[in-house]
């Protein structure tokens, strides 16, 4: 008998399913269609596992259950005097699996993945304190796959077990002992593609589930005490502006927006950059109905910001100018607004790029902004 694909999540197939599609308004339910999102129960009950506090900022360790798979562990970030105003940090994907989102957050203790993670694209900085320390409620969750909301591979499916034992030869030649979270980010890169094989045959896809877990996360920010239902915004860099734009699409409660390094349209990507992305940025069918730029702008009713790097690795640059003309275009009229911003230099998420973000959401949540 060969052991299961779906480590930890063996009520996933079940819960897809008897679960019932997203629905809401026109835009709401046509995306949720194309990208299998079912619909979320009620915000869970929430958890406090730990709490610190640290630069002005109070912490908070959470978890809670969701109704498959292992339970969601995040971070809140709570600072000393609030505006109501609050943000959902959506961590990149980077190719890490072995942690979710505290790559955006200082914690007491934090992970050798984590600190590898700020200091190759966050310029060592931890975007969600630095939110914080500006006034914002910020929730920082592990998405489905990630962190807490990883597959096991004890033991390792079958198809995994022959692709490792290849890495483990060539380790072994090279006299390199892998530690565990390398092992196990070499596997779950891998299994991405077995995770988007099993969603697809279950109706949904790789990029409708981690949408799920967002909207759970959302919920649970929505819910906390002193957080303004209509002052949320949303950003992500890279894996994470994907989700920003879904996400954003997917709830028209959301007021801002922030994109970093994941802007283009989606022909560009074909014949040689798409071969770069995740399963959460090329879902089957998605192409043929929306285009990224339209999808990011939705109902153009939000405020939405753009951060484009010139020299940008994983994107085209005519990709991500004709996605520029594009939302510039779906703004035109309001009543939401767009912000793009190109600056020089590679794939990353700089303290530049930071404050950038920061001063549009100062703008956008907490100032005076074209309604």
């Amino acid at each position: 008998m060969r052991p299961t694909a779906l480590g930890g999540y063996d009520d996933w197939p079940d819960f897809v399913r008897d679960a019932s599609p997203l629905t809401g308004d026109e835009l709401t339910t046509r995306v949720a269609e194309l990208l299998g999102v079912p619909e979320p129960p009620s915000a869970p009950a929430v958890r406090i596992v730990d709490d610190w506090q640290s630069d002005d900022v109070h912490g908070s360790l959470l978890e809670w259950n969701t109704p498959f798979g292992p339970p969601t562990r995040a971070w809140l970030l709570r600072p000393r005097e609030g505006s109501g105003a609050a943000l959902l940090g959506l961590h990149c994907h980077a190719g890490v699996k072995s942690i979710g989102a505290e790559r955006l957050v200082e914690t007491p203790e934090p992970t050798a993945g984590a600190v590898r993670l700020r200091s190759s694209f966050y310029q060592d900085r931890a975007v969600a304190n630095a939110l914080a320390r500006a006034g914002f409620v910020v929730l920082c969750h592990d998405t489905f796959a990630w962190g807490s909301r990883r597959f096991g591979f004890d033991p390792l499916p079958w198809r995994l077990r022959d692709v490792m034992a290849t890495y483990e030869a060539a380790w072994l030649a090279a006299d390199h002992s892998p530690a565990d979270d390398e092992w196990y980010d070499v596997a779950a890169g891998h299994h991405e593609n077995t995770i988007a094989k099993a969603a697809g045959l279950l109706g949904t896809s790789f990029a409708g589930m981690v949408a799920y877990d967002d909207l759970v996360a959302l919920s649970v920010l929505r819910g906390l005490d002193g957080v303004g239902p209509d002052r949320i915004g949303v950003f992500g860099f890279s894996g994470g502006g994907a989700r920003s734009a879904t996400l954003t699409a997917l709830d028209p409660g959301i007021k801002a927006s922030a994109i970093v390094c994941m802007m283009t349209t989606f022909d560009a990507l074909l014949p040689a950059y798409f071969d770069a992305h995740t399963w959460m940025f090329t879902s089957p069918g998605l192409a043929r109905h929306l285009d990224f730029p339209s999808l990011t702008a939705g109902r153009a009713r939000h405020h939405q910001l753009v951060l484009y790097a010139e020299d940008d690795e994983l994107f085209p640059p005519q990709g991500m100018l004709t996605a520029d003309r594009e939302l510039t275009e779906h703004f035109h009229y309001g009543p939401g607004t767009y912000q793009s911003i190109f600056l020089p230099g590679p794939h990353r998420f700089d303290t530049e790029m930071q404050d950038l973000v920061k001063t549009f959401f100062e703008s956008s949540l907490m100032g005076s902004v074209r309604t």
